[in-house]
């Protein structure tokens, strides 16, 4: 069994290149990582009662799961955390990796899935963000993922919603007609209703802290936390 999509990979493995150019194909998530960490730092400070620290992460085990070029495990490096980031796509990898040396960034980058990972070295923290809809096997993915989480760790998993809003924003609006990715970027029947993943992660006994939507205001160009969960989510859970 495995988790790992080949199409999926396919697609992300020939823009890799453009991981790092904040105008090119990879613009959208650039303009998403503000809040993103903003909202990753608040809750793994609250959740661990770190305080009054100039690295506030020193100490814990982050795996980034999908980490594509390294967009979200160079911030959380450079906030103090040891991290790993895994993904199927080599060609992502080694472009995390050059990026980081670049950077003087010390990070463990491992072209793998999670189910292939050893349950050994467990983690504080996992980030599953926008990688289940890319997926093959979600139920083992998230079984994997409980497998590498210490007890009382936290993960993040962030989304998007299968409805009706999600298809015209995320689908007809991002790919044909702003052209913010490339067309077949995603496939909507495989997104998920949150209490879809929220029913999955509980039976693996952990507990949904909050389960928060991510909103885009297209005239700033800039995303906000919302109570809005129609497109983009992220639910925080902590392993009992």
């Amino acid at each position: 069994m495995t988790t790992i999509n080949q199409d999926e990979i396919q697609k992300f493995t020939k823009l890799a290149d453009e991981w790092w150019d904040v105008s090119g194909k990879f613009k959208p998530l650039h303009m998403f990582n503000p809040i993103r960490i903003e909202y990753i730092l608040d809750k793994t400070i609250e959740h661990f009662n770190i305080k009054g620290v100039k690295l506030p992460l020193k100490g814990l085990k982050i795996l980034d799961i999908g980490c594509g070029g390294g967009l979200i495990s160079e911030p959380m490096s450079r906030l103090g955390a040891s991290v790993t980031g895994i993904d199927a796509s080599l060609k992502n990898i080694k472009i995390a990796q050059s990026h980081s040396i670049k950077n003087n960034l010390k990070i463990n980058y491992l072209n793998t899935s999670p189910e292939k990972m050893n349950e050994t070295g467990k983690y504080d923290v996992i980030l599953n963000l926008e990688v289940v809809e890319h997926v093959e096997n979600v139920d083992l993915y998230f079984k994997s993922c409980t497998k590498l989480l210490k007890r009382n760790g936290i993960m993040f998993t962030a989304t998007l919603n299968r409805s009706f809003t999600s298809f015209i924003k995320a689908i007809i609006g991002a790919e044909y007609i702003l052209r913010w990715l490339p067309i077949g970027t995603h496939d909507w029947n495989k997104f998920f209703k949150p209490k879809e993943l929220e029913d999955k992660i509980i039976k693996l006994n952990f507990k949904i802290l909050e389960t928060k939507g991510l909103q885009f205001n297209l005239f700033t160009q800039e995303w906000k936390k919302s109570e809005d969960l129609s497109v983009n989510y992220i639910i925080t859970s902590v392993k009992n």
